[in-house]
């Protein structure tokens, strides 16, 4: 932090025609600053206080050109539930709905432990539903919360730590322990305490921009804290085949007319290696499908449920850019011909949305999670022996993308092209799908080998 000893002052410049007047007026370091008063007994009072601290030989900030005492007064007096509070409200505008649960579901876990102490404390779950729903919904604030939810937050509001105390290593890990700790006081998921823990620093760092750390720095940084481990590696246990994936969407077409409507619904997932959010937005105007060979989907944003509740417009989804994309970029997509003509035959037998969304339900809404949910389950039971149903063979529908991605890579596709049709970095295909890369690598130099046996042995000499 910038400082200068460096003070000057002015006289109190008085301002007719102002609601406040009297104007005090000084520098540091060359940079000038003003505050106005309603009458001149303040404003001098308020010229005193700076001098003194400029005669006991404080350092002022140059930034803010205050004393650094009146800083540090200034830092302590902001809670941390206040600073969340403002972060949230900055972060509103520019996140996606989608995300937004996920801010508030990773506050609503750290802000709970942050207190000064725990008599009084409401039932936990009161206190984390009124945190998650209505605190850190900006949406939501703008109605008064229920009587239950306003004694919770009033509690917390008296109660919340300083945010200068967060420069306290044991107070950083007490957060860290509860964003990687279930209400249940179980360890939560890897990936759900990476989660949070972007969201803490995020927030931290946000403090530290709004200086209400004694330094610029996040003392996030300098904690050595390593979080639970997680694999991201696609399980070839959960990767179905192209003759399982065939007697998967068989037994979902032969459950009526709510199975004949998704049957191309799984086969994006598989054949273009979609994402859910991916298949619900396809419309018809971005699929090439000719009569012979192969087509073409053009993949352009996603269509993700979030809640009316944390929605811009009030409605229940939300339609974000592609995954790791910038808006309005595009992927187009190759799909083979058995697929393109699965997806004519669908829309010829039941049409499109009005909007032109290829899938719908039977009343013409968006299709819904569990909806789908419940008909890959009928057709797991239908499809796969028993013991593949107690296995993670194609256990959620999404293991369809894993599948498809998968059979790209083991029929030789090369991974930079796998990767761009599944709208991958290079980077995560190689991590995510490293033990079906090994396989194909495997696979590789067999065929190496025996090239070589044809050209009349290795080449050792």
């Amino acid at each position: 932090m910038p400082t200068s000893y460096n003070v000057r002052f002015w006289d109190i410049r008085e301002r007719t025609g102002r609601r406040k007047p009297f104007e005090v007026r000084w520098a540091v370091g060359g940079r000038e600053k003003s505050e106005s008063y309603l009458t001149k007994p303040l404003a001098e009072s308020r010229k005193a206080e700076l001098i003194t601290a400029a005669r006991n030989g404080e350092a002022f900030d140059l930034d803010t050109r205050l004393p650094l005492s009146e800083l540090r007064k200034q830092r302590q007096a902001v809670t941390w539930y206040e600073h969340t509070l403002k972060f949230i409200d900055m972060k509103w505008e520019s996140t996606p709905a989608k995300s937004r649960p996920s801010l508030a579901d990773a506050l609503a876990s750290i802000t709970p432990a942050l207190v000064k102490t725990e008599a009084g404390r409401h039932d936990h779950r009161v206190l984390r539903r009124a945190l998650y729903s209505w605190a850190y919904n900006k949406k939501a604030r703008e109605q008064e919360p229920c009587k239950e939810w306003r004694e919770a937050l009033d509690w917390i509001k008296k109660h919340s730590i300083s945010v200068t105390d967060l420069e306290d290593p044991l107070v950083l890990r007490k957060a860290l322990h509860a964003l990687s700790t279930t209400l249940d006081g179980k360890p939560a998921a890897a990936r759900t305490a990476r989660r949070k823990k972007v969201c803490f620093n995020q927030t931290l760092t946000y403090a530290a921009e709004s200086k209400l750390f004694s330094t610029l720095n996040n003392p996030l940084d300098s904690l050595s804290w390593k979080p639970p481990r997680t694999s991201e590696e696609v399980d070839p246990e959960s990767v179905a085949n192209p003759r399982q994936v065939r007697e998967l969407l068989r037994a979902v077409r032969e459950q009526g007319r709510r199975g004949e409507t998704l049957e191309a619904f799984f086969g994006c997932m598989y054949h273009a290696a979609m994402r859910p959010s991916e298949v619900k937005n396809l419309r018809v105007q971005q699929c090439h499908l000719p009569e012979k060979g192969w087509g073409t989907l053009t993949l352009r944003n996603g269509l993700v449920r979030v809640g009316k509740e944390w929605t811009d417009d009030g409605t229940a989804h939300d339609q974000r850019s592609l995954k790791w994309r910038a808006p309005n970029e595009s992927r187009p997509v190759p799909i083979p011909p058995v697929f393109v003509q699965m997806l004519r035959k669908h829309i010829t037998a039941h049409g499109t949305a009005k909007d032109g969304r290829v899938f719908q339900t039977l009343r013409g809404g968006v299709v819904q999670e569990s909806g789908y949910g419940e008909v890959w389950a009928e057709a797991r039971k239908k499809a796969l022996p028993q013991a593949d149903q107690e296995s993670l063979l194609a256990k959620r529908p999404y293991d369809l993308r894993h599948a498809g991605i998968s059979f790209w890579l083991s029929s030789g596709v090369d991974p930079a092209e796998s990767a761009r049709r599944a709208g991958h970095s290079l980077a995560v295909m190689f991590r995510i799908y490293a033990k079906v890369l090994a396989q194909s690598q495997g696979r590789a130099n067999k065929r190496i080998e025996a090239a070589l046996e044809e050209w009349g042995g290795s080449t050792e000499t």
